[in-house]
């Protein structure tokens, strides 16, 4: 952070901006913005109940569900379309629209084929997640070497070689970065997927708090899922950074 020129250190920031909402949250909008100081209090107190952790258990098998199906699809998708140019013509443009279509409004249509359930949520994270792994597949696909590709066909690497040897590994810190982008936006899609679908979870949790205006359990909630996407995208970005030396291997 950048203030009148001079670099304010990120924990310095975070503390201003934790002063102010302690602040605001005292004043007379405590109502929808409670203290900062209460809303980690509830953290710690709906944390252990068993409710949470059953909401956790449920979220948290959904999100991991969706997400290995859509790495396990988006790659191989990814680099077939990275190295079929007829293909990619085809599947290209239905990827960039799924990308930039507001995702949420296909929910009810996925509610309509498959019904009210776990199975709903899974694909609704799956179409949050997949699209973003398989552009980004594809980009690191793409700026693979064609000579390194035809030097394996000339020692005679079967396609699933060229796949587990060639373009998985140079093209991983794309698609490390895919699934990065992906893993955050399926964290939307899980909790929009329990609130539309099937109110299970933490949309379950999220709506008794709502209905019941419980504003520090709600934003007590809401911290401990930013708490994780950061988590989640501070790894995944650190393993990015691991596997930079991949790209060098493509060319």
């Amino acid at each position: 952070m950048i203030v009148a020129g001079y670099r304010v250190p990120m924990a310095f920031s975070l503390l201003i901006w934790a002063a102010l909402w302690e602040i605001v949250g005292r004043s007379g909008a405590a109502l929808v913005i409670p203290p900062l100081s209460a809303i980690f209090r509830r953290i710690a107190e709906i944390v252990p109940t068993p409710s949470f952790l059953e909401a956790l258990a449920i979220t948290g098998q959904a999100f991991l569900v969706g997400n290995i199906v859509a790495v396990a699809v988006g790659v191989p998708l990814g680099v077939a379309m990275g190295r079929s140019h007829l293909f990619d013509r085809i599947a290209l443009p239905w990827v960039n629209m799924f990308v930039s279509a507001p995702l949420t409004a296909l929910v009810p249509v996925i509610m309509v084929l498959f019904g009210l359930g776990q199975a709903t949520i899974i694909l609704t994270v799956i179409l949050f997640a997949i699209w973003i792994i398989v552009l980004d597949t594809r980009a690191g696909v793409r700026s693979i070497s064609p000579s390194l590709v035809e030097m394996a066909r000339s020692f005679g690497a079967t396609g699933w070689q060229r796949f587990a040897n060639i373009y998985l590994w140079a093209a991983l810190p794309e698609i490390l970065s895919g699934v990065r982008l992906g893993m955050i936006r399926a964290v939307k899609g899980v909790v929009i997927g329990q609130l539309l679908v099937s109110i299970v979870g933490f949309g379950a949790l999220f709506e008794l708090y709502s209905s019941r205006f419980l504003m520090e359990h709600f934003w007590a909630l809401l911290f401990v899922l930013f708490a994780f996407a950061f988590l989640l995208n501070e790894g995944l970005a650190w393993a990015e950074r691991r596997v930079d030396y991949y790209a060098a291997s493509r060319h």
